[in-house]
């Protein structure tokens, strides 16, 4: 009998027969039974074998590499921990850091345990959902270290100090009886109630227990193991599982040990011959040597990611079976080779390693049909993977892969998503079947296509991403190809237009060409009738095409940031076919819905248009139009009226003064309006009755002085925004003027920025007695319409800057309390001599998400907090009426004691300094918010001393495993320190220049990535931390702590008078806005006297909903220009450079780029005594000729030298070709220029084109210093008094004479990358930089700014003495100049007087034109009826060698088997351009060749017409008119 097969329970029957034992499964098995000296009991009773106390520590696998010397830090003092009893109470030890569980249990018997209990005690471990018994061996005290580590705590923190405090955040030490143990393991889990019994409602098919605490199988499982299907033990501490109960398993297809923590495959996993499906997942193996998986002969899935593989056994290839196989986030640097004899495999997962190269033999994988590669380092696919001909989808995201050649022709792959690679070159011949194509975030120049499969042969795309690349044209061929387009994204490129072949995608339903530079778009686009989503937002474009009006599905268009100055009228007779119009209304209905269209008030027409008219189908399919930040005026608004099927219109920031009165007489159906940032004075009130569904109505930033008294009656306003206006009225003089508390359902209400406003509290008054109109007096009752307790849906109430006051002793303002789901503002807008402003939003769930905080401290002058923290959407499946914000509050309530704790227990003999405190506020924070909620549910008894609303202290599952991001500013005197977690983020303005001062938390950050790993995490394919989370720090998520933990980054930035301002925002701001654009859009408030951070941060704001943030949205702006403010503006860059009388309405026929048009006006054109500067790109003509990424370096070119021009305060005279012409008022302003220009060069997001050519590669000094990348621009500056006269064309200030000529001649002289400068220039760097000589007569005039600009940069000043200058008769002395740092250019050489297109291309090199050489020996081979191999350059292992010669094969005749380098023109490394040049038409010639016997093997036999018709005659079968039909045919060939 085996024994081992029997449960406890089981009473053996005497005589019972025995049962033949396999001996590889039973090691001490013999024939004596039970009470025999040499017995040893079935692995189902667990009983534990002394010998194996003293096992191996499951942790020490995860210490890492720097454990080493952090240890002689921590290991001086002894460690405290908290070991807990059955009961839940506790007792503090103190243990040196080397002491054992051993060692330990004998203290901890006499401390915790009666004197007369001798029962035996065990010490474990709870953590991360599991629990495990301690080995005797393991050290308490070194896992306390490592976890806390991997929580973000460092060694100076103590750390031998917080376990006394209590880990249960982090884990749990507990002590309890074996026995009691072993008990419970038999039918329930280890620490829940002890009445909860397992219970499987008789059905034992699909047997689920997950996160039981379960040491071993439970019994009753036993008895019905014949009928487990399913077996799901994963988080549990098990490590083995009993033989005798896997073999009876009988009928087992899938089993789970997910997040077991066991380093070994367990023994008897292997006997169950039956598994379909096995998941060891997220565990610490370190091999699978052990595991004999293939005795699992029927294994079909296999999950093994999140593990610590480097290798696979050599026999792994006989689970021939398999054919799902997860290998990702473990240590693999190779794809192994043995993976690719697993014939039957189809779907192959090796995301999150580490490799770097793909084996040539993935060829082998035939039936392979989905493989993901994300997130490693792979930079080619080997061309054998051209033979994956049944592989459907490919995602190779976040790589380095540079082609896409090879797979983009596969027969039937369906989806290909390539975004953040290295691909530059999108040449595609795309295969047939092929419908989903992403390769955003790339630095692609320019794309192609290649038809597959024959002319006739259409493309079967829908859906392309080629957003954020380097485009700069679509070619009209290849745009008219993809005719099956559902949805194309060309945002975020370089593109002026598109090709008319736009209008040849009829199925297209998503176009987005956003941030881009396009002037207009294609009049083609009417044709577009199934259209639906239009997004052109941050264009040039000035109109809009009126075949616009013509799409009949259009149902959003997003235009915003553009220079749109009117709407085309609608045409009245429309040629296309439109949707059908809505069916006639009843003549009452009618009577009250007509559609009336009123006259097109223009000076330019007066056309009138009625709803029994021709209406363009536009009319009744547009829902969602955004034309925010253009220059729509009042009288170009009339076109607007007729669309009644408008939901949301924002027309905000535009320069609109008064609404036509009957505006919105037809837009009965409009939920959304913002009208921000306009200059409206008052708002039509005709129709605002009518506005039955208007939720959201945004009118910040106008000129409003009062508000219409018909705003009461919107009933269902929800988010209303008035702040910064000029709001002064009497709000209780509600029957003519508004009052908010007639708006019962408002959960948003901004009054904030209106410093004339004042609310003015009268007494208590029964306004009952008086006349209410026709609303209910009940409504009101004895209340003060001062106050806003009545909102009792308020969410967010925004009092900023407003004026509460009282007329009475009686009377008061009631101003609601702030609690879990109610943030009030009523501060002042200046915290320590700094202004600053809020905006936020509530988003599409209207509720609470995020929280600031703005703290000044009283007593310690100069110190200030800013902070927010939250999320940006409320956690998912919250359950109804709990609140969504319960951490936010929680942080918010806590932080500014909870700092001021840290900074009062720094140490500064031990080194600490603010950013500890920083970082130990945000992580007892963590601690301190997970006792609260934890607590809260385990005592529901009593309140926990919780903060928040009172009544049940209940937190619902959804709240406890969601997280909040948050961010603090702690500003000490000039000295800011700002630490973040997850995606709230930090950016300064310096100078107009955006500089990120935090980090966001993204678990693809390869870093992050890594530490996530150590912490046993993993990053799934979409960027998911565990697959839950999309940052990877965080408050809260503790179902995920320690891989996602709340240690901030820590920035320490020196604030100086460059420094403007900084924008503190969520996600809701930075998903949608660029740093750069956020500050060039806050910049344009500091066109004023006083710049408004609070407009600042609303026009932010407006900005993020208009470009599509629909989420909580929260955005701070703190103006740190006034720490530095004298008798001078607060805005200090623009002093002395740009006259403040220049902040006027701008000129329509100015640049029309938006991302300079937001900056500062240009200065007037200089006159009398200038500057001149002129530039020129090095090799330009060659790099025109060779170098395809030159278009998108132009761009990247021209835009830095106009945007610093805005700054330094210069005029663009005019551009030829690539070279620049500027004037400056000043000398030293142009050379500000000059070295700022030169400084940024360097850090522009080149091509990679440009950055692989001779003339745009990376170049180092002597000192190892960067000093030259991609374009290399040379300048020469001169200044003097020429010839002043406007273009007549241009309307533009141009100079003549010969101080212009001998600018330009200054110029020619200067090198790549050199400012050359005359003497003059020199004197006044030597007069006010240097200040070795004595100044000039222009020397006062120099600008301030520009002068400390130039000290700040530094200034390399070398002599290069008299140079005779073309067309000038004497020399000139001349002096080159460079920015500190840069001065080893001079070491570099300049290229050659005449240089040739060579090194203004990509250079080849030997590895690619022998790539070309073996394709050239593949098409001989053709050609001669054969295939040519060449022999693998890989080094078989012995196991691959053994596996071979099971199956050998003989070479098929048919194959040509040679070495390519006996074959090919010799060429290596050290070969010139030269050399292979000369390879490179040797090998076209061959090529050519082969193609041409090719072409004549297989062309198909040519027949003369003529002898075809006769033999068809003489045949006499086929009947006269079927002759004539094949002659006609024929004829036409």
């Amino acid at each position: 009998m085996d024994y081992r097969k029997v449960s406890p329970k089981t009473v053996i029957p005497p005589g019972f027969n025995r049962i033949p034992i396999n001996p590889s499964s039973t090691s001490n098995l013999n024939g004596d039974g039970p009470g025999s000296p040499t017995w040893t009991p079935p692995e189902s009773w667990a009983v534990e074998k002394e010998e194996e106390e003293g096992g191996d520590d499951p942790d020490a696998a995860e210490s890492s590499s720097d454990d080493t010397p952090r240890l002689s830090i921590i290991s001086e003092r002894p460690y405290r921990i908290r070991i807990y009893r059955a009961n839940n109470t506790y007792h503090v030890v103190s243990i040196p850091f080397n002491v054992t569980v051993a060692a330990l249990t004998p203290a901890l018997n006499k401390k915790l345990l009666l004197g007369d209990d001798r029962v035996q005690h065990r010490l474990y471990l709870k953590e991360r959902g599991r629990e495990r018994i301690l080995a005797q061996t393991e050290k308490p005290a070194d896992i306390v270290r490592r976890r806390l580590e991997q929580a973000g705590y460092d060694p100076v923190d103590g750390l031998e100090l917080l376990g006394g405090e209590g880990l249960s955040f982090l884990l749990n030490f507990l002590v309890l009886r074996y026995a009691y143990l072993f008990k419970q393991t038999l039918n329930m889990s280890l620490f829940i109630d002890q009445e909860e019994e397992l219970n499987f409602n008789d059905n034992f098919d699909f047997i689920d227990l997950t996160g039981r605490s379960l040491r071993t199988i439970p019994v009753i499982l036993h008895q019905h193991a014949h009928s487990i299907v399913s077996l799901k033990l994963s988080r549990n501490p098990m490590l083995e599982i009993p033989l005798d109960f896997i073999q009876s398993c009988s009928v087992l297809r899938e089993l789970r040990l997910s997040n077991m923590a066991m380093k070994k495959v367990p023994q008897s996993v292997r006997h169950s011959t039956t598994l379909h499906r096995l998941d060891l997942s997220s565990n610490r193996l370190g091999d699978l040597e052990d595991a004999y998986l293939e005795h699992i002969p029927g294994l079909i899935t296999l999950y093994i990611q999140n593990n610590r593989i480097e290798k696979l056994p050599w026999h792994f290839p006989r689970l021939r079976s398999l054919t799902t196989l997860n290998l990702s986030n473990n240590k693999f640097q190779t794809l192994p080779i043995l993976i690719t004899q697993l014939e039957n495999l189809r779907d192959l997962d090796i995301s999150f390693n580490m490799i770097s190269e793909i084996p040539e033999e993935i060829g082998q994988l035939q039936n392979l049909e989905r493989l993901i590669i994300v997130g490693n380092q792979v930079v080619k696919f080997p061309r054998e993977c051209a033979d994956l001909k049944r592989l459907r989808i490919l995602d190779c995201r976040r790589n380095q892969i540079s082609d896409l050649t090879v797979i983009c022709a596969l027969p039937q792959l369906n989806q290909l998503s390539a975004d953040h690679n290295s691909i530059h070159g999108l040449d595609l011949a795309l295969g047939v079947h092929l419908t989903r194509l992403d390769v955003s975030h790339n630095d692609i120049t320019q794309v192609s296509l290649v038809p597959v499969g024959g002319p006739m042969m259409a493309y079967a795309l829908t859906s392309l991403d080629l957003s954020y690349a380097k485009l700069s044209s679509l070619e009209d061929v290849a745009l008219g190809c993809l005719s099956t387009l559902l949805t194309l994204n060309l945002a975020h490129n370089s593109f002026r237009s598109l090709p008319d072949t736009l209008g040849d995608l009829s199925w297209l339903e998503t176009l987005s060409v956003s941030d881009n530079k396009l002037d207009a778009l294609p009049s083609s686009i009417g044709r577009l009738q199934k259209l639906e989503f239009l997004d052109a937002h941050n264009n040039s474009l000035t109109e809009l095409p009126q075949s616009l009006w013509n799409c009949a599905n259009l149902t959003k268009i997003n235009v915003t940031s553009n220079f749109l100055g009117s709407w085309h009228d609608p045409p009245v007779n429309v040629g296309v076919v439109q949707q059908e119009p809505p069916p006639p209304l009843p003549p009452q209905a009618a009577e009250n819905n007509t559609l009336s269209v009123p006259a097109i008030e223009r000076k330019t027409s007066t056309t009138s248009l009625t709803v029994t008219g021709n209406l363009p189908p536009l009319v009744y399919s547009l829902e969602k139009l955004y034309l925010g930040e253009n220059r729509l005026t009042d009288d170009v608004l009339h076109p607007l009226m007729i669309f009644k099927e408008l939901k949301v219109l924002n027309l905000s920031f535009n320069e609109i003064q008064e609404l036509p009165p009957s505006f919105f007489r037809n837009m009965t159906q409009l939920e959304e309006l913002y009208l921000s940032g306009n200059r409206l004075a008052s708002i039509p009130t005709e129709d605002l009755p009518k506005l039955k569904c208007l939720s959201t109505l945004f009118l910040n930033g106008n000129k409003l002085q009062t508000l219409p008294q018909e705003l009461c009656k919107a009933k269902n306003l929800t988010n209303l925004d008035v702040g910064s206006n000029l709001l002064k009225y009497n709000i209780n003089n509600w029957e003519f003027d508004w009052n908010w508390n007639f708006n019962k359902n408002l959960k948003y209400l901004n009054l904030s920025g209106n410093k004339r406003l004042q609310i003015k509290a009268e007494p208590t008054r029964l306004y009952s007695n008086h006349r209410l109109s026709s609303r209910d007096p009940t409504a009101i009752g004895r209340r003060t319409l001062s106050g806003f307790t009545d909102l009792t849906q308020l969410r967010v109430l925004g009092l900023m800057d407003v004026t509460i006051t009282t007329t009475s002793a009686d009377a008061t303002v009631d101003i609601p309390d702030e609690n879990d789901d109610r943030r009030v503002r009523t501060s002042s807008s200046t915290v320590c001599g700094m202004a600053y402003g809020i905006a936020d939003a509530l988003g599409r769930h209207d509720s609470l998400n995020m929280l600031d905080l703005v703290h000044e401290f009283p007593g310690r002058k100069g110190e200030a907090i800013f902070a927010m923290f939250g999320r940006s959407r409320p956690p998912s499946n919250l359950l109804p009426g709990s609140s969504a914000n319960r951490l936010s509050k929680f942080l918010h309530d806590r932080f500014v004691s909870q700092f001021l704790l840290q900074l009062d227990a720094l140490d500064p003999h031990r080194g600490e300094i603010i950013p500890d405190a920083l970082r130990r506020t945000f992580l007892k924070l963590n601690q301190d918010l997970h006792d609260t909620l934890f607590s809260s549910n385990r005592k529901m008894s009593q309140s926990s001393g919780t903060t928040g609303t009172s009544g049940s202290t209940f937190v619902d599952s959804a709240t406890l495993r969601s997280g909040a991001s948050g961010i603090a500013l702690y500003f000490v005197g000039k000295t800011m320190y700002v630490a973040n977690v997850g995606n709230a983020l930090a950016v300064v303005s310096r100078q107009g220049v955006a500089q990120g001062v935090s980090r966001k938390h993204d678990p693809f950050d390869r870093n992050e990535t890594a530490r996530i790993r150590a912490a046993e995490g993993w990053v799934s394919p979409p960027g998911l931390v565990n697959d839950e989370v999309d940052v990877s720090r965080s408050f809260g998520y503790y179902s995920l702590l320690p891989v996602v933990n709340a240690r901030p980054d820590i920035c320490v930035w020196d604030l100086t008078d460059l420094d403007e301002f900084v924008i503190v925002a969520n996600c809701g701001l930075w998903d949608y806005i660029s740093y750069q654009t956020a500050v060039d859009i806050a910049r344009t408030v500091a066109r004023t006297e006083r710049p408004d951070p609070m407009i600042a941060a609303q026009k932010l704001r407006d900005f993020a909903i208009s470009y599509g943030a629909d989420g909580s949205t929260m955005i701070m702006v703190i103006w740190v220009a006034d720490l530095f403010k004298s008798s001078r503006s607060r805005q200090p860059t623009l002093d002395n450079v740009v006259d403040p009388q220049m902040y006027r309405t701008r000129k329509k026929d100015e640049i029309l780029d938006r991302s300079i048009a937001r900056l500062d006006i240009e200065v007037p054109a200089p006159v009398g005594h200038l500057a001149l500067v002129f530039t020129d790109i090095r090799n330009s003509t060659h790099l025109w000729e060779a170098n395809p990424g030159m278009p998108s370096a132009m761009r990247l070119h021209n835009n830095l030298l106009r945007r610093q021009l805005r700054f330094c305060g210069g005029y663009e005279v005019k551009t030829e070709g690539d070279a620049f012409m500027c004037s400056f008022p000043t000398a030293l302003a142009a050379v500000w220029w000059a070295l700022t220009v030169q400084v940024q060069l360097l850090h522009e997001a080149w091509p990679l084109e440009l950055l692989e050519c001779e003339d745009g590669k990376p170049l180092e000094d002597s000192q190892g210093r960067l000093v030259a990348r991609g374009l290399s621009v040379r300048m020469g500056i001169h200044c003097g008094s020429p010839v002043c006269e406007p273009d007549p064309i241009t309307h533009r200030m141009d100079y003549f004479g010969p101080m212009v000529n001998r600018s330009a001649r200054i110029n020619s002289s200067a090198g790549g990358g050199q400012i050359m400068c005359s003497t003059e220039i020199i004197r006044e760097i030597n007069a006010k930089i240097l200040e070795s000589e004595s100044e000039t007569e222009y020397s006062k005039l120099q600008p301030q700014q520009a002068i400390d600009a130039v000290k700040r940069m530094g200034v390399e000043v070398i002599t290069v003495g008299e140079v005779k200058l073309k067309g000038l008769e004497l020399p000139e002395l001349l002096t080159l100049i460079y920015p500190s740092g840069l001065e080893g250019r001079q070491e570099l050489k300049d290229g050659p007087t005449n240089p040739s297109a060579s090194g203004s291309r990509v250079q080849f090199s030997a590895p690619q034109t022998r790539e070309l050489g073996i394709l050239c020996l593949r098409i001989e081979a053709l050609a001669s009826g054969r295939v040519f191999q060449a022999p693998s350059d890989r080094k078989a292992s012995l196991e691959t060698i053994s596996l071979e010669n099971e199956s050998e094969s003989q070479t098929p005749s048919g194959i040509f088997n040679a070495d390519p380098d006996l074959l090919l023109p010799p060429m290596n490394d050290q070969s010139s351009d030269m050399d292979l040049m000369l390879v490179l038409d040797s090998l076209s010639v061959r090529i050519e060749n082969a193609l041409s016997a090719l072409v004549e093997k297989f062309h198909p036999p040519t027949v003369d017409k003529s002898k075809f018709l006769s033999a068809l005659l003489e045949g006499g079968v086929l009947d006269e008119g079927t002759l004539q039909h094949i002659a006609s045919v024929l004829q036409g060939l």
